[in-house]
């Protein structure tokens, strides 16, 4: 670029290819943040601590920022042994890192059915606040009692963009659809009794919403909504307004 061979966009674009680093057990993208929200995530599950921590040490080393989904507070310590300003949230089972953290953006709320779906609910708002933004909550207003929720339609309208997270049925997205205009990310939890298979009829529940404006995630992927929910709030920012500064 300094020669005058490309400008910046297409400086970016070979940026985006360069090769990963391969740890053996690993290959590691250093440049997924330059073609998404984030650096690469560290999904913990099925991995050993050791490989966690060998990961996770080298994604901040490069990026100054850090998510690891679904680790118990074992492997956090042997991770916060390595990397000692990492934060672990522990209804969300995950750690995150933000050296550089930037504008907070207004627009989220999150929606939790019942008190069982609070980690996959949590794990959606720490990935979308660790994304730059304020997640408002509003937890335990399920269908069951449908009064809870009403008394929150002020706040979930002033939201540009819901995640709803309900296990057993799964009917709470449809609900807020259809009482929001904002879209909605629904996500449906393991969470119930035997006839709910492990989240399979809430999923089928959400899937088959007769309420627009629903999309739906695969079961217990709260970082996946949490993700969604950010890049969503941050293309209605650009298109409509000044972002909020304040964490306030």
């Amino acid at each position: 670029m300094a020669a005058g061979q490309t400008d910046i966009d297409g400086a970016l674009d070979k940026l985006r290819h360069l090769p990963y680093e391969d740890l053996g057990f690993a290959k590691l993208d250093h440049h997924r943040a330059l073609r998404g929200s984030l650096p690469e995530v560290v999904l913990g599950q099925g991995k050993t601590a050791e490989q966690v921590v060998a990961i996770a040490e080298r994604l901040v080393e490069r990026s100054g920022r850090l998510l690891v989904t679904r680790i118990d507070s074992d492997v956090f310590q042997q991770l916060r042994e390595r990397v000692p300003d990492a934060t672990y949230h522990e209804v969300a089972r995950a750690a995150t890192v933000d050296r550089h953290p930037g504008e907070v953006l207004r627009g989220i709320c999150l929606v939790c059915a019942g008190t069982a779906d609070l980690p996959v609910a949590e794990e959606a708002a720490v990935t979308a606040e660790l994304m730059g933004n304020r997640v408002d909550r509003v937890y335990d207003v399920g269908v069951a009692g449908l009064h809870r929720l009403l008394d929150h339609l002020p706040q979930l309208g002033e939201a540009r963009v819901l995640v709803v997270v309900a296990g057993m049925e799964g009917a709470l997205p449809s609900v807020v659809s259809g009482l929001i205009a904002a879209p909605v990310i629904a996500v449906p939890t393991s969470i119930g009794y035997g006839a709910s298979f492990q989240g399979i009829a809430p999923l089928l529940t959400m899937l088959n919403s007769c309420a627009p404006g629903v999309a739906v995630v695969n079961i217990d992927n709260g970082f996946g909504a949490g993700y969604l929910a950010a890049v969503i709030n941050r293309l209605a920012h650009t298109k409509t307004e000044t972002p909020d500064r304040s964490e306030d």
